[in-house]
């Protein structure tokens, strides 16, 4: 049912599902949500990787879902390492989303060794100027400051839920969470290094997800990344935006299926 694990000056709330049928098939994988919901937004995934024989570990960010907002400094990469210390995990099959992405890539650069392969959907990264519209960030403070909730998870929706149904229910509730996250990790989250020039150092199993109707400056990000990374296999999906599990999740099952063979082979 998920419990607390310690992390510097805080806690995070940790779900390990075990696998379907006793032990797990290869090394475990851990799942790291986007910034725009919490560790529900892979809820539609679940069931598809426990009954593949997988053992699937996820977890909410700080202020995300049932984390607690920070109260100190702190990096996503050193949470994430904590929550691997906690399970003692020495090599695991890392996959994240947008935020969960953007980790996940400052893991595998910095402690290779404990990474089996490389998940990226829709993925940020540090270090890559074109991604943070100077429009975007100013309307988000605008409606904010104006104490518009409705209408700050309608701008997202518009931005980053292009492809979903209308109303687009699962999308709106999992934004609604996610916004106070916004505000109460800003000060306190510090970033990683200019990721993003070092992508070629990788080398592992990696594939990366991209969403032909998410953000142009997402599209253009993702392209490059995958350039850049060696022998990353890169999947174009014509009806995803930036909530790939949400519009897609069988093809998302089948993408960390087919990277947890590859890491095992």
């Amino acid at each position: 049912m998920g419990h607390m694990v310690q992390v510097k000056g805080g806690e995070v709330w940790v779900d390990d599902a075990a696998a379907d049928g006793g032990a797990a098939a290869g090394p475990p994988v851990v799942l790291l949500h986007s910034g725009i919901g919490d560790s529900r937004l892979w809820d539609p995934v679940l069931p598809g990787l426990a009954a593949g024989g997988l053992r699937v570990i996820r977890y909410d960010a700080r202020g995300f879902g049932r984390s607690p907002a920070p109260t100190v400094s702190y990096t996503q990469l050193d949470d994430l390492r904590s929550v691997l210390d906690h399970f003692e995990l020495t090599r695991v099959v890392l996959v994240g989303s947008s935020m969960g992405g953007r980790t996940a890539i400052d893991l595998a650069l910095s402690d290779p060794g404990r990474m089996a392969a490389l998940g990226l959907l829709v993925p940020g990264v540090n270090g890559y100027d074109g991604l943070e519209s100077a429009k975007v960030t100013e309307e988000i403070g605008r409606l904010a400051t104006a104490g518009d909730t409705d209408g700050l998870v309608a701008f997202a929706l518009r931005l980053w839920g292009a492809a979903g149904p209308d109303p687009d229910t699962e999308a709106e509730h999992l934004l609604r969470a996610a916004i106070p996250a916004w505000f109460t990790t800003y000060g306190h989250e510090t970033e990683g290094g200019r990721a993003f020039d070092r992508l070629g150092e990788l080398d592992l199993p990696c594939t990366l997800l991209l969403g032909e109707r998410d953000q142009p400056e997402v599209i253009r990000c993702n392209e490059a990344m995958a350039a850049r990374i060696p022998g990353c296999r890169l999947v174009r999906h014509p009806d995803c935006d930036h909530f790939p599990t949400l519009r897609a999740p069988r093809d998302v099952v089948r993408l960390v299926t087919e990277l947890c063979e590859r890491a095992s082979a």
